[in-house]
């Protein structure tokens, strides 16, 4: 029995040091943590059980059988974030790269089998070379396995995805079919084909992280949700963020206790929108005087300032923001902001988390470039995603709700639960100057003068809307966060189902 633990301590030990201490060295060199060193930070403490630490791959080309390490670069098992169970793999760059061979991908279906079958989140830590070219097709079939999991797991179990080093070719689809992708500046990226191809094929000079840096995919393309200065900012984000999701489909939001009254009042929030109607506000200061203790992660924070989405807690249940901001383009829908909020509102759906939404949107963005580049397809996905979502869904117009936008924007029209609305709103088809213009094509400019402040007098306030039961109450700025928590409580046991299908159609 001694020689045989003595055995077990020992292919432990040879385990735990992945490609070597030389490697290891080199990745922190590089301003990187290993594997285990990110799951260390990412767990509580002593909570990580490992399976599979002894796989190795079953390669005997190129002489591939000569080099086996164990494990085979990726740590996967599992974990508590806040006492609560988690899924993980984190790859491993000391070996091989990281590189993806038919055992490295087995490992992590396993992590995502088992992850389905108790409901627990999973998190993905990549840092890969890619495929393992000596494996060829064999490697590219476990990619393929890897998806299929992914997308089997979608909207049943939250998937994170941290990008921590390289993640190139067919490694970028499994973290582009999870939920939420975190990105480190300056030592992760994210592309189909490097510089090096990009040049080759197309005479482009460009850097990697250009192409498909932490920047680029948070401000540009959307395909990263959030940027962090270094791997510990991005690790502890995780731990945060992991917080406000529900387990899996199954589970209740979480609940975590607040010493927030319920009941707050907040003056403040009588006094913010501007006199000018025209003048922007910004509705940071709505939210996070809304929710519990101020806290609110927005995810793409960096990407279509026009529209904000995250999620914050009331009465210490999570709950999803959609609000629109009059910071950026003065609030308009436009492609990016359509795309960006149907998505954050469909995941809220899926994982039965109630959608709070303001509003100030005075229309879609006009121009061709918005046309052309397809905003009616565009806008219908956020028009779509409002009108399937089942969750509660409680919507406060503060300002302007003009327009289609005023439609799309979580309304009665497409079963919004409770419509409330600040007596600052003005809900109408446009704004009154273009709307008179229109009613009253060739009038003088004094009589457009006249018609305009005859249209204001009539639209521009909440009270028609009130009248025909599109707004359920006008409610007073500062008994907001009251209303909502109130709204929330009624809302609880909702139920509400979609006509059976095998899946929708959304507008991609």
């Amino acid at each position: 029995m001694p020689d045989i633990i003595a055995q077990l301590e020992a292919k432990r030990a040879e385990a735990m040091l992945g490609g070597g201490q030389k490697r290891i060295d080199s990745q922190h060199a590089k301003g990187k943590l290993t594997a285990r060193e990110r799951l260390e930070i990412l767990l509580d403490e002593g909570s990580f059980e490992e399976i599979d630490m002894y796989v190795e791959h079953n390669c005997v080309d190129f002489g591939m059988e000569e080099t086996k390490i164990a494990g085979d670069g990726v740590v996967t098992g599992s974990g508590t974030i806040n006492g609560r169970l988690v899924f993980v793999f984190s790859q491993d760059f000391t070996v091989f790269g990281g590189s993806l061979s038919e055992r490295h991908a087995e490992k992590i279906c396993k992590v995502l089998d088992n992850a389905m079958k108790v409901g627990a989140p999973v998190i993905g830590i990549n840092d890969s070379g890619g495929a393992r070219i000596q494996e060829g097709v064999a490697s590219l079939g476990g990619y393929a396995d890897v998806f299929q999991k992914n997308v089997l797991a979608s909207g049943v179990i939250p998937q994170l995805s941290l990008i921590m080093g390289p993640c190139a070719g067919g490694a970028v689809y499994s973290p582009a079919m999870t939920d939420f992708i975190f990105m480190v500046k300056d030592s992760s990226y994210m592309f189909v084909t490097g510089p090096d191809v990009v040049k080759t094929v197309t005479n482009e000079i460009v850097t990697q992280e250009e192409l498909g840096g932490a920047v680029t995919h948070t401000t540009k393309t959307s395909v990263a949700d959030v940027a962090y200065e270094n791997e510990i900012e991005a690790l502890l984000a995780a731990r945060d963020f992991i917080d406000f999701m529900p387990l899996s489909n199954r589970e209740e939001v979480p609940e975590r206790p607040t010493a927030d009254p319920w009941d707050r009042i907040e003056d403040s929030l009588d006094t913010l929108i501007p006199a000018n109607a025209n003048q922007p506000y910004d509705i940071h200061e709505v939210i996070r005087k809304m929710l519990d203790e101020g806290d609110f992660f927005e995810v793409q924070p960096a990407h279509a300032g026009n529209i904000i989405c995250g999620f914050g807690r009331m009465e210490g249940r999570t709950v999803g923001v959609v609000a629109n901001q009059p910071m950026v383009l003065a609030g308009c829908l436009d492609i990016n902001a359509s795309k960006k909020a149907a998505r954050f509102v469909r995941y809220c759906d899926a994982f039965n988390i109630p959608i709070i939404t303001l509003v100030d949107v005075p229309g879609f963005l006009p121009g061709t470039s918005q046309e052309h580049n397809g905003i009616i397809k565009h806008g219908a996905k956020l028009l779509f995603a409002y009108a399937e979502a089942t969750v509660p869904k409680i919507t406060i117009i503060t300002r302007k709700a003009y327009g289609g936008a005023y439609d799309v924007m979580a309304s009665k029209h497409l079963r919004g639960d409770l419509n409330y609305a600040w007596p600052t709103a003005e809900i109408a088809v446009m704004g009154a100057k273009g709307a008179v213009e229109i009613i009253f094509r060739g009038k003088t400019e004094e009589e457009i003068a006249e018609k305009t402040q005859e249209y204001e007098a009539r639209f521009a306030n909440p009270f028609i809307a009130a009248q025909k039961g599109f707004v359920d109450e006008v409610i007073l700025p500062h008994s907001t966060r009251r209303r909502v928590a109130l709204g929330l409580r009624k809302l609880r046991n909702k139920e509400l189902e979609n006509p059976w299908k095998k899946h929708d159609n959304i507008p991609l």
